[in-house]
């Protein structure tokens, strides 16, 4: 990607990062690469220390291997879920935050998706991003307070065609997050990012280099796809004391697609 662009990928240094999230317990899901292992690689930058879970077990992480946990668990299994807590609170002692970042895609069309593709994208995208809130909600109020920051996608504030499972999935996200954030105020905050195309290897499985730039891209109104550092900033703010007085919204990271 050129950065001759107006906005290029923001790269923030460590000095920028240091200390923002100094003390935090937070588990991150998809952790494996993409969005996911950008987040926890942001995070243990800015001093958290992170339950890395996938359901392929993640690689190791630069650093401190003391503030790092991997934990290789399938988000639809609640039990797994639940073991996976428990490995963060035996490890860090408790847990301040979750990022649900793990999911999948679907491009069939509405009358030709599986029963079964269909219940799968409902199940991760969904019902795992239930599963995780719901089993490290005792450790946050244990706690004192928490944070979550739940992943939905453009497509969940404005779908388009082949993407009926998954912009379903995505908006019940999106409502999911917003009716927790109320019933589980004030010891938690609880917030959405809604990424546009991201270059992550799910992205780039649907399109080619040549696509995401020639099509994909123009659809924008900075007229590129984004990066999963960009993603994870948001994250990081949604996840810090710095949004202290933030939670039940749903934010766009998008380049504009939303409105575009």
């Amino acid at each position: 990607m050129s950065h001759s662009h107006p906005h290029p990928p923001f790269q923030p240094d460590d000095t920028r990062i240091a200390g923002r999230l100094a003390g935090r317990r937070i588990l991150v899901t998809g952790a494996a690469s993409g969005i996911g292992r950008a987040i926890a690689e942001l995070f243990l930058r800015a001093g958290a220390r992170v339950l890395a879970l996938d359901r392929h077990r993640p690689a190791d992480f630069a650093g401190d291997a003391e503030l790092w946990l991997a934990c290789e668990a399938d988000i639809t299994d609640p039990q797994a879920v639940e073991r996976a807590v428990q490995s963060a609170v035996g490890t860090f002692g408790g847990l301040d935050g979750v990022v649900n970042a793990a999911g999948i895609a679907n491009t069939d069309w509405a009358d030709e998706v599986s029963l079964d593709d269909w219940k799968r994208v409902i199940d991760v995208n969904l019902t795992g991003t239930f599963n995780v809130c719901r089993a490290a909600l005792p450790e946050m109020r244990a706690a004192g307070a928490g944070t979550i920051v739940n992943l939905s996608s453009g497509q969940g504030l404005q779908p388009f065609k082949q993407r009926s499972a998954y912009a379903a999935s995505k908006a019940g996200v999106i409502a999911f997050s917003k009716s927790i954030a109320m019933e589980w105020a004030p010891q938690v905050r609880v917030n959405t990012i809604c990424p546009g195309a991201v270059d992550t290897p799910m992205v780039r499985g649907g399109y080619t280099a040549e696509q995401l730039h020639s099509q994909v891209g123009p659809r924008y109104a900075l007229e590129r796809i984004g990066e999963p550092q960009e993603i994870a900033l948001a994250a990081l703010y949604l996840s810090s004391d710095e949004s202290s007085f933030v939670t039940g919204i749903t934010l766009a990271v998008d380049g504009g697609r939303s409105y575009h």
